[in-house]
C-alpha cells in the first residue's frame, strides 16, 4: 500500500503531543486508539478528547474506556456548512507541515523517519515562537 496516514493528538494550540505515522491502509479508529495507547500514561492531565466524526463507537469506547477520558465528536452538518470550535486545530496543524518541503510529498521510505521530519518541524516551528526574529 503506497501512501501515509498521520494520527496526531494536538493541544488547543496545535501543537502536537502525541504522533503516529501508519500506512494508508489503517483505519481511523485503530490509528486513533493506538496513538493514545501509546501515549495515555504521559498524558495524565488531559481530560477530552476531540475526535473527527470518521472515528468510529469502538474508539471512543476505547477512549471512555480504557483511558477514562470524555470524548466529544463533530458531527457533519444536516443542512450544509457550520463552524465548530475546535474541529480545525488539527487541520491547522497539517497546514504548518506543508511549509517544511520535505513534508510536502512523501519522500520517505519508513514511517519513523516521518515522524521524526515531523517532530524536527514542530520543535522547529516551537523555537520560532519562543524566539521570533525580525
Amino acid at each position: 500500500m503506497t501512501g501515509r496516514k498521520r494520527f496526531v493528538g494536538t493541544d488547543s494550540l496545535g501543537l502536537v503531543w502525541a504522533l503516529l505515522v501508519t500506512t494508508a491502509d489503517v483505519q481511523d479508529r485503530d490509528g486513533g486508539c493506538w496513538l493514545l495507547d501509546g501515549v495515555r500514561w504521559a498524558l495524565a492531565r488531559v481530560r477530552e478528547v476531540i475526535a473527527d466524526s470518521g472515528f468510529s463507537k469502538r474508539f471512543r469506547e476505547f477512549v471512555r474506556g480504557t483511558c477514562r477520558w470524555q470524548v466529544t465528536t463533530t458531527e457533519n452538518a444536516a443542512d450544509g456548512f457550520t463552524v465548530h470550535a475546535r474541529r480545525w486545530v488539527v487541520e491547522r496543524t497539517f497546514a504548518w507541515f506543508v511549509r517544511y518541503r520535505r513534508l510536502m510529498v512523501d519522500y520517505e521510505y519508513l514511517p519513523e523517519t516521518s515522524e521524526a521530519v515531523i517532530y524536527a518541524a514542530m520543535t522547529h516551528r516551537m523555537v520560532r515562537r519562543l524566539c521570533p526574529t525580525e
